[in-house]
C-alpha cells in the first residue's frame, strides 16, 4: 500500500510559484541581453564571412540600439489592448524569429534585418517584464523582484556573452544565434507555464496608456533616466581601450575585468532593489551620486592598474544599482497605466546611452584624451541629479 505525498503548505507552494515565474521572466531578460551584446565578440567572423569592414559589421550594434529605441512605444502601443502575459509571449516570439532569421542569414542585410526584427521585442518586454515581476509579490517587495527579473540581463552579460562568444568562435557565428533562439523557446515556454494570469493582467487600452505623459513627474523620471543611465554608460562605452591604453592592461586581461564588471553589475542591481523597496527618491538620489561619485575617483584611479581594477567593479556596481530604482519610479510616475511610459523608458536608456557614446566618441576626436567620455559622464550625473532635485520639487 502506496502512501500520498504529504501536500505541500499553501504559503510554500505560493512562493515556489513565485520563483518559477520570475525565473522566466529572467530568462526572456537572459536572452533578450545575450542577443543584444554577443555581437561586440564576433564581430571579426561576421567581418570575414559576410565579406563587410568590421565598423560595418559595427552597425549591427546600433542597428539593434535603434530598432530598441523606436520598437519599444511602438510595440507596445500596438498591444496596448493585450494581456500582458499574451504580449510577453507574442514579444518572445518575435525574439525568436528575429534571431532565428539571423542564424541563417547569408548576406549582411538579411543579419541585419534579422537584428532589428529581434530588437523590436526588447525595450517592450523590459518594460513589460517589470510590471509583471511587480504584481507577483507584495507592494513592499516589488522593486527587489524587479531586481530579480533584471538579474537575468546582468548574468547575460557575465556568464552569456563569454560563452555565446566562444561558441561562435569554435563552431562559427551562426551558432550562437541558434543558441539564442533556444533560449527563446525555453523562455516562452517557461512563461507560459508559470507566469500567472491577474485580474489586473490587461493594460488600460492605448488612450490610457497614453494620457500618463500629461503627468510632468513622468516626463522627468524619463530624463533622469537617460541622464543617469547615460552617464554610466559614458566611461562604459569606452571602457576596453581606457584599461589598455591607459591603464596598462594587456588585451588578453580585459576579459577577466569585463568579468569583474558583470559581477558588479548584478551586485548592483540586487543592492538598488532592496534600497528601492525601503524609499524610492532617497534611493534615486543616492544611486545617482554613487555612480557620479564613482566615475570622478575612476577618472583618477584609471591612471594605476590596481585602483583600475576596484573601479571597474564599483562603476559597475553603482551604475546598474539605478535600474530597479529607475523601473520602479516610472511604474510609480504612471500608476494606472505604466505599460508604455515603463517601455519608453527602457527607450530613455538606449537614448542615454547613444548620447554618451556620441559625446565620448566626439570628445576623443577633438583630441581631448581617453579620459574625456568619464568626465562628460560625471557631468551628465550632475544633470541627472539636477533634474531629480526638480523632480523632488514636484512630488
Amino acid at each position: 500500500m502506496t502512501t500520498a505525498a504529504p501536500a505541500r503548505p499553501a504559503h510554500l507552494e505560493a512562493k515556489r510559484r513565485r520563483v518559477l515565474a520570475l525565473g522566466a521572466l529572467a530568462l526572456g531578460a537572459f536572452g533578450i541581453g545575450l542577443t543584444e551584446f554577443v555581437v561586440v565578440g564576433l564581430l571579426g567572423p561576421l567581418g570575414e564571412d559576410l565579406k563587410v569592414s568590421i565598423p560595418t559589421a559595427g552597425l549591427l550594434v546600433t542597428g539593434y540600439a535603434a530598432s530598441v529605441a523606436i520598437g519599444a512605444p511602438i510595440m507596445t502601443a500596438i498591444g496596448a489592448n493585450l494581456p500582458r502575459k499574451t504580449m510577453l509571449v507574442v514579444l518572445m516570439a518575435l525574439f525568436i524569429a528575429g534571431n532565428a532569421l539571423a542564424a541563417v542569414a547569408t548576406t549582411y542585410g538579411t543579419l541585419m534585418t534579422g537584428r532589428i526584427v529581434s530588437a523590436l521585442c526588447h525595450g517592450a518586454f523590459m518594460g513589460i517584464g517589470p510590471i509583471m515581476a511587480a504584481s507577483l509579490v507584495a507592494p513592499e517587495r516589488r522593486s527587489r523582484a524587479i531586481a530579480l527579473m533584471m538579474t537575468g540581463l546582468t548574468l547575460a552579460n557575465v556568464i552569456g556573452v563569454p560563452f555565446g562568444t566562444a561558441l561562435g568562435q569554435q563552431l562559427g557565428w551562426r551558432a550562437a544565434f541558434w543558441a539564442i533562439t533556444v533560449i527563446g523557446a525555453v523562455a516562452v515556454a517557461a512563461i507560459l507555464a508559470f507566469v500567472p494570469v491577474r485580474p489586473n493582467d490587461k493594460g488600460e487600452g492605448l488612450r490610457g496608456e497614453i494620457a500618463v505623459f500629461r503627468r510632468p513627474q513622468v516626463w522627468l523620471v524619463l530624463t533622469i533616466t537617460m541622464l543617469g543611465w547615460g552617464a554610466a554608460y559614458a566611461a562604459i562605452t569606452f571602457l576596453e581601450p581606457l584599461l589598455t591604453r591607459v591603464s596598462g592592461f594587456e588585451t588578453s586581461t580585459v576579459p577577466w575585468l569585463m568579468l569583474l564588471f558583470g559581477v558588479g553589475l548584478t551586485a548592483g542591481n540586487l543592492l538598488g532593489g532592496r534600497l528601492a523597496d525601503r524609499a524610492v527618491m532617497p534611493a534615486l538620489y543616492g544611486t545617482l551620486t554613487a555612480a557620479t561619485a564613482a566615475l570622478v575617483v575612476f577618472a583618477f584611479a584609471v591612471h594605476s592598474p590596481v585602483p583600475a581594477a576596484i573601479m571597474v567593479f564599483v562603476i559597475g556596481a553603482a551604475g546598474f544599482a539605478m535600474v530597479p530604482v529607475l523601473q520602479t519610479r516610472v511604474l510609480d510616475a504612471a500608476e494606472g497605466a505604466p505599460s508604455l511610459a515603463s517601455s519608453v523608458n527602457a527607450s530613455a536608456f538606449n537614448v542615454g546611452i547613444a548620447l554618451s557614446a556620441w559625446f565620448g566618441g566626439l570628445a576623443i576626436d577633438a583630441d581631448w584624451g581617453l579620459t574625456a567620455p568619464i568626465w562628460i559622464g560625471v557631468a551628465m550625473g550632475v544633470a541627472a541629479l539636477a533634474v531629480t532635485a526638480a523632480a523632488s520639487q514636484r512630488t
